[in-house]
């Protein structure tokens, strides 16, 4: 038959919509034209699809190969397609058997040389596939795909080992569901690490507890990026399904999704970052800051020193807990549930007492921050230098309780967040700080 059909997804935000590959193979000057609106990196398949079947031992048909990528309106970019278009140019051509073809979807980027390459966002496809359908991909995405419970996927080094499997000479190798261990990504910091600051610590350990945005401003070398790098390891691990929502933003973004499967993001990002970078989007999407901290931290150290613009792409996603990003390309709704961790000085010279600026000029640098952006962030509190010949006397207040001793170690306070979060979410399902106006009456 000089026609066939292959399936394949697209990559569009942390979602892998169906992507209908129809080849066909007619009389005529050669020629191979791809229609269906694709990008430059696709139409760049042809030299790549045919140097991988000659060089696997494949004909490529001398004949006019007209590809169409369906549906049409959908924008379709990166170098994904190319292992569904081989195939679908050698069912064509009557070099594989077309009878279970409807079964599978194939994912995965060709080598001159016929070898599958690593493709971004294949946990999202592996999510989106339904139940009778098998996922065929490269080996280098196995891992990845194997963090998925229930998953119908195999995976090959080399066209030649699909085009065997497809025409029942030999069978590819079934991915598996591997278990993920949570492993300590945060190994080497602890709160032991931070001499004196008990009232700050006990800020941190409501924050954790609560899920609430926490502000620190300071004089530089009072601990403040010590304390919020430190909240990470106090955090529990994340729940199966919260771990799936991260590693399909992982995946999309590039990241590993192994290396951070059930760690609870900590997200860093440098003061001079752009609105993109920390909202996500751009001309070819990825996904920002605020997504890539999604049930996580998001800890912006030196506030003010963000462009007030970027701060302010801040409020909608501290409100809705998404993004929505409407560009020309696309437009798509990611989730930003993170908890937003700041550090700050009170001054532009670093303390307000060193006498170094002015009041007014003091004055002009905290109104960098707003005030609606202030009012999203439930604690504040300053954080002291501590006196070093004082560090061993440092005490909280008789009214509070006696948990933030300065040797206190995270795994202590990680218990006692983990305690504190369980009876939260048994009495109103959500951690205090996504309680609405109504259900903080009925509770607090």
């Amino acid at each position: 038959m000089a026609l066939a059909v292959v399936y394949a997804r697209s990559a569009f935000g942390i979602e892998a919509p169906l992507i209908t590959i129809e080849v066909h193979i007619s009389a005529g000057l050669p020629a191979f034209n791809l229609v269906g609106l694709p990008h430059r990196s696709i139409s760049e398949a042809r030299e790549r699809v045919r140097s991988a079947m000659i060089n696997s031992g494949f004909t490529f048909p001398a004949q006019r190969i007209t590809i169409n990528l369906s549906p049409a309106d959908l924008p379709k970019h990166g170098s994904r397609f190319d292992l569904a278009i081989a195939v679908g140019v050698l069912s064509a051509s009557g070099q594989i058997n077309q009878q279970h073809l409807h079964h599978y979807e194939f994912l995965g980027e060709l080598a001159l040389s016929g070898e599958l390459r690593h493709v971004e966002g294949i946990l999202v496809a592996g999510l989106a596939l339904p139940p009778d359908k098998t996922l065929v991909s490269s080996q280098a995405n196995r891992n990845e795909l194997s963090v998925l419970p229930n998953i119908n996927a195999l995976s090959a080094l080399h066209l030649r080992e699909v085009v065997a499997h497809l025409n029942n000479t030999q069978a590819l190798i079934p991915i598996t569901h591997t278990p993920q261990p949570a492993e300590e990504y945060f190994q080497g910091l602890d709160f032991a690490d931070v001499m004196g600051q008990a009232p700050a610590k006990r800020a941190c350990l409501v924050a954790a507890a609560g899920g609430h945005n926490l502000l620190m401003y300071g004089p530089p070398g009072s601990g403040k990026t010590m304390l919020a790098q430190r909240i990470a390891t106090i955090l529990p691990a994340l729940s199966q399904q919260q771990a799936l929502e991260n590693a399909s933003i992982n995946s999309v973004g590039g990241l590993n999704v192994n290396a951070l499967w059930r760690q609870r993001p900590f997200r860093q990002p440098h003061h001079s970052a752009s609105i993109p970078a920390l909202i996500g989007g751009g001309v070819r999407f990825s996904p920002g800051e605020i997504s890539l901290a999604h049930n996580g931290v998001l800890f912006l150290d030196e506030l003010p020193e963000f462009t007030a613009n970027a701060l302010e792409h801040l409020r909608q996603p501290l409100e809705a807990k998404t993004i929505t990003l409407a560009k020309a390309q696309y437009n798509m709704t990611l989730p930003a549930n993170f908890q937003l961790i700041a550090a700050m000085n009170p001054s532009p010279t670093g303390d307000i007492y060193d006498g170094r600026s002015t009041y007014d000029q003091n004055m002009r640098y905290l109104q960098k921050v707003s005030g609606p952006l202030l009012d999203r962030i439930d604690i504040q509190i300053e954080v002291k230098k501590v006196n070093l010949n004082q560090v061993n006397s440092v005490s909280m207040p008789s009214h509070a309780p006696a948990i933030i001793e300065p040797e206190v170690r995270s795994a202590q306070l990680k218990t006692q967040v983990i305690g504190a979060q369980r009876i939260q979410l048994k009495r109103q399902g959500v951690l205090n700080a996504h309680l609405c106006p109504k259900r903080i009456n009925e509770f607090c």
